[in-house]
């Protein structure tokens, strides 16, 4: 796949930024390169749960506090309807353990992913008010449930929405957009067009938590008892994919420090099952270890189990739970993969191959990973992908993952007809339609896509062109400051002009890995390992320069190969010595003019 290499060139007072934070020149322009104001550097790097807006700010938030604390004092059973996936699960256990450490009788109610899908249903509502419930509040979905929030109305029960979804609009046909708000009694939802809470990134589970912070505040609870909430909400905002900009920043950067020592029995069982106990949790544990186990019992069983699990108070138990999830979870990865490859030949068919939006129908996959498998060829083409499969009530069930140049909320909702239920944001969707419907939507979608050729080119977005000496073992130190890394708050990414390749050497279990000695211009060297493409390298090394040169550079011999590098410049611990590594992403192999 071409690729389009774009050195970040913002300008600022580096120098003088420098002197201010006490950091190297680099670091600033990394900070400067992600967005962040001059004005904005401090509370980047030092910014804590203190600088979260005042949560007051937010629309219908004091209202909807005080209702469930009405509730609360009454002892009333409140239904808190959450989702299934990980932003559902972790914002459910917010409300419920702040409800309950309240005084309240929170009740947790979720669909059924196989035959309900999505969002609060008719059956929750019904069953909640058989049980005698007057007061429902949803969390992470609840925005887009116009009928069934009127249902629950009509039977005279209160109900509260949190949400951070796009509220639902039609267009008046003159380009002005008519919002469709559920008649809920409270709605806390940033994306509000008259919200006034400054930041719109929040996940469900960060909605939840602000509205618990306001709550906690007027019971006179202690700000240090919200710990707990604060590590799920970290935990939903990494496996949400929210950027890590702003208040998610604060959250993610608090809550992961929180929970690389927690207490609690299931975050601390899961960790144990998954062999990461004792490390510092990062955002890669969140979001390709403890992430997916959670999301793999929503999609693959019931919810109740994560619940079971993170209500545990007991040590052993919550351990033998968090195995039977672990479990779960290696399961759903092997039909992840046969799906992906099932995806993916259908998408080199001719009849798909040329179209600019990839919808595909995949039969018989498991309903629960059709966003994960559209995720992956989303990756692989560089194309919008939405991938339906059959439903129990025989519609097709579809979820997609877009491009940052295709607004997938915006182009889905120019043909919402075609659905029977639908939502999402611009980079992602899930929706249900007719069988029928399904090739008039593939039609439609590409007969009317903005998207350019240009578009489908992965541009790769680099920090700096940097020579060794630049990454020396002091400033890679200095870029923990700029942690935690993760969507918005990328991972330092350099690009080094020429490289000369030393030796190069397949090791590894499966021999997939290449280490490589390198150096550059300047003549300093170091270790650089390659992950992913090895066999695509060692080939263009031998077709740019022949296999002769291929074999030196294998064996270490004085040979002529020299590439181009994108980068992440790592430090190497071995036998206590620490040295420069750097972690090759992308290359272009290059042919020095005489040679």
């Amino acid at each position: 796949m071409n690729e389009k290499w774009v050195i970040d060139n913002t300008q600022a007072d580096f120098s003088g930024l420098s002197a201010r934070f006490n950091l190297p020149p680099l670091v600033i322009k990394l900070i400067v390169n992600r967005g962040i104001r001059e004005e904005d550097i401090e509370e980047y790097l030092y910014g804590n749960i203190d600088d979260l807006s005042d949560a007051h700010l937010m629309k219908d938030i004091d209202k909807a506090a005080e209702i469930l604390m009405d509730a609360a004092v009454s002892g009333d059973k409140i239904a808190v309807v959450t989702d299934y996936d990980c932003d559902g699960i972790f914002a459910g256990m917010i409300l419920y353990t702040g409800l309950l450490k309240l005084g309240a009788e929170p009740e947790l109610f979720t669909p059924d992913r196989v035959k309900e899908g999505y969002g609060i249903h008719k059956r929750i509502i019904d069953e909640a008010y058989s049980m005698g419930i007057k007061l429902l509040i949803t969390c992470d979905n609840g925005i887009a449930a116009l009928e069934e929030i009127a249902y629950a109305k009509k039977l005279g029960m209160i109900v509260v929405v949190t949400d951070h979804h796009e509220v639902p609009f039609e267009s008046d046909g003159m380009g002005e957009k008519i919002y469709m708000l559920p008649p809920a009694d409270a709605i806390c939802n940033p994306k509000q067009e008259d919200c006034r809470y400054p930041f719109k990134g929040l996940c469900g589970a960060g909605v939840c938590y602000r509205l618990m912070c306001v709550m906690y505040e007027n019971a006179g609870i202690p700000f240090g008892q919200t710990e707990i909430l604060l590590q799920y909400a970290a935990i939903a905002t990494v496996a949400d994919v929210m950027e890590l900009k702003g208040e998610n920043r604060i959250i993610v950067r608090k809550g992961l420090e929180l929970l690389s020592h927690t207490d609690n029995p299931g975050l601390w069982a899961i960790k144990e099952a998954n062999d990461i106990n004792g490390r510092d949790i990062t955002p890669y544990h969140i979001g390709f270890i403890i992430g997916p186990c959670f999301n793999a019992v929503g999609r693959l069983k019931t919810v109740e189990q994560a619940f079971e699990l993170l209500k545990q108070e007991d040590k052993n138990r919550a351990y033998r739970l968090a195995l039977k999830i672990k479990e779960l979870n290696d399961y759903r990865k092997n039909m992840t993969e046969k799906g992906a490859e099932c995806a993916s030949a259908i998408a080199e068919n001719t009849k798909y191959r040329d179209n600019d939006v990839l919808v595909i129908y995949l039969d018989g996959c498991h309903e629960s990973i059709i966003g994960i498998v559209a995720g992956r060829i989303k990756e692989k083409y560089n194309k919008p992908v939405i991938i339906f499969t059959g439903a129990e009530d025989g519609t097709y069930k579809g979820s997609g993952r877009s491009i940052p140049a295709y607004n997938m909320y915006a182009e889905l909702n120019k043909c919402r007809n075609l659905f029977t239920r639908f939502g999402g944001h611009k980079m992602a969707a899930g929706m249900s339609l007719p069988k029928e419907n399904f090739e008039e939507l593939r039609k439609f979608l590409n007969d009317n896509s903005p998207l350019t050729q240009q578009d489908f080119i992965p541009v790769i977005n680099i920090d700096a062109q940097v020579y060794l000496r630049h990454v020396s073992i002091p400033v890679i130190e200095s870029f923990s400051v700029l942690m935690p890394f993760g969507e918005g708050n990328r991972e330092p990414l350099f690009y080094g002009r020429n490289f000369k390749i030393k030796r190069a050497q397949i090791i590894g279990k499966n021999s997939n890995v290449l280490r490589m000695s390198v150096s550059d211009i300047e003549d300093t060297t170091c270790t650089a390992m390659m992950f992913d493409n090895i066999e695509d390298f060692l080939e263009d090394v031998k077709n740019a320069y022949g296999s002769e040169e291929q074999e030196k550079m294998l064996r270490g011999a004085a040979n002529n190969v020299h590439a181009e590098f994108v980068f992440n410049a790592k430090i190497n611990e071995y036998n206590g010595l620490r040295s420069v590594q750097l972690i090759i992403k992308n290359y272009k192999i290059i042919r020095r003019a005489g040679k």
